[in-house]
């Protein structure tokens, strides 16, 4: 049987639109009769292979094409999805994978242990996998029988299943790596609810569904199109005007105009958290003054009621109020005080107006946030410009999260399916959204070990892994702002969206 896990996720928002049913807005998404077509506007994937993805994001649309070895619930709990049950050995050291039977990838490869095996082989030793760091508690994978495949850990980590229902468990056709990685790519193979049938970079990925995916009986929709989302400025005309079904993201400030004009707006609980992320190895955040500083001058509610209309909520870490890795304490580290924020600059040799730094800037990023942030920086004595990072699905990764060049960007996370995945990727030493990487405390790495050896269903979990948040908080010069609902929009005919914390899904939505 598998691991009864803990809650990980204990939302406090309550979910708006349970079951998504638009207000008629002229024609939906149907092709014809029996034929369902779905477009939504969100963001492509960094990479279309999941040992060469690079962010969390990326979950929304690698699980079109792939699915994982597990499926994370609203409550943010693991449940069967290749794997139909797993269980640990009784020192925590192996995890064995019972896979259902008759699976195959959209090439026809047959999906068994051997299989499996393989994509972890891969995902292990290929020299630009960024999956690799997710699994270095991993020693070996083992196919023992056609179905059944175990993974070796140098050390008991209880966070696995959960980790194994994002991309880190999204599997991919090992003929289609033997034949070329790099196509990979560009064009998925894996077992997921669609398969491909054409791809633009920068533009739109097209689909049909699978009908050999597992769970295809839940799968409405016959051609799926996904293109990049709209400017926050033109969505709301782009769903009027159908050229989108779906928007992933309906800006807080819009939502009574989007719901005034037809649309219906779904509101749901999510993992997404923005940031000020300060490198502290770039001047002047070398110096622990400054860094210190800036704890200070980041009014929180100012962003909340400004920037998102009140419907977020302040967080000074990268998780949001009522997920259980949320930690009460951590908010009463620092508070607002632009006062003690100007003496410690002076401290530091700045007098007011004398420190001047740029901001880098995620052209996605033009909600108002940016504006607020130099507002805010200004009313300490700081002067900055804002400089937006050129456009395109590799760019900011490559500048920021790969180069790790300005000495500090605005950001957020979308969240990871595992708590400790999630504070790795945002605290630890080659974490993709730690500025100051490869900087990281031994407190905080050993408080991570402890929450990875703690079954999530011991007593004892919660407040460890709390306590692994505030001690990556504490390392970090980072200020996380405010955590966002997911706000998305639809048009007339979509129904029954699936909004999870970490992801959108399309088991059963239909299009009429």
């Amino acid at each position: 049987m598998r691991q009864k896990a803990g809650r990980y996720w204990r939302g406090l928002f309550a979910v708006l639109a349970a079951g998504l049913l638009v207000a008629g807005c002229g024609s939906s998404g149907k092709q014809e009769a029996g034929h369902s077509k779905l477009r939504w506007g969100f963001l492509l994937p960094t990479s279309w292979d999941p040992v060469t993805s690079r962010t969390g994001a990326d979950i929304n649309t690698i699980s079109l094409a792939y699915a994982s070895l597990t499926r994370l619930d609203k409550q943010g709990e693991a449940q069967p999805g290749l794997a139909q049950q797993w269980r640990f050995s009784d020192d925590g050291k192996t995890l064995t994978f019972d896979l259902r039977k008759g699976l195959t990838f959209s090439d026809g490869t047959v999906l068994d242990a051997g299989a499996v095996k393989a994509f972890y082989d891969r995902a292990l030793t290929q020299k630009d996998s960024f999956i690799k760091r997710d699994l270095g508690g991993v020693e070996s994978v083992s196919a023992d029988g056609p179905l059944a495949v175990t993974f070796h850990l140098r050390e008991p980590d209880y966070q696995l299943p959960y980790l194994l229902g994002g991309r880190v468990g999204a599997i991919a056709s090992p003929t289609a790596a033997a034949k070329d990685k790099a196509k990979l790519a560009l064009w998925p193979v894996g077992a997921g609810p669609f398969r491909i049938v054409e791809f633009v970079p920068e533009s739109h990925a097209y689909f049909e569904k699978n009908p050999s995916y597992w769970d295809a009986a839940n799968i409405h929709i016959d051609r799926f199109e996904l293109t990049n989302s709209p400017d926050p400025a033109t969505v709301i005309a782009a769903l009027l005007s159908g050229s989108i079904d779906v928007a992933g993201r309906i800006s807080p400030r819009r939502v009574e105009e989007a719901r005034g004009r037809g649309l219906t707006v779904a509101i749901a609980p999510s993992l997404n958290v923005r940031d000020v992320s300060i490198n502290r190895n770039r001047p002047p955040f070398d110096n622990p003054k400054v860094v210190e500083a800036l704890r200070y001058a980041f009014d929180r509610g100012e962003f909340v009621k400004t920037v998102t209309a009140g419907l977020a909520k302040a967080s000074h870490q990268p998780f949001p109020p009522g997920n259980a890795a949320f930690d009460p304490d951590t908010e009463k580290l620092w508070r607002y005080d632009p006062d003690k924020a100007r003496t410690l600059l002076r401290e530091a040799g700045y007098a007011p107006g004398a420190l001047s730094i740029e901001i880098a800037v995620n052209p996605t990023m033009n909600d108002g946030m940016p504006e607020l942030v130099q507002a805010q920086l200004a009313r300490v004595g700081v002067k900055s410009k804002l400089r937006i990072v050129p456009p395109g699905s590799s760019t900011w990764q490559s500048e920021v999260y790969i180069a790790k060049r300005p000495a500090l960007a605005l950001d957020g996370t979308i969240g990871r399916e595992s708590p400790v995945q999630n504070l790795l990727a945002t605290y630890g030493p080659e974490g993709i959204m730690n500025l100051s990487g490869p900087y990281a405390t031994p407190a905080f790495l050993q408080a991570l070990d402890t929450v990875r050896r703690t079954p999530t269903n011991d007593p004892a979990y919660t407040a460890r892994l709390r306590a692994a948040v505030r001690a990556g908080v504490e390392q970090s010069p980072t200020n996380y702002l405010y955590s966002e609902p997911w706000i998305v929009g639809a048009r007339a005919g979509v129904k029954n969206l699936s909004i999870l914390p970490s992801q959108i899904r399309w088991e059963g939505v239909t299009v009429q």
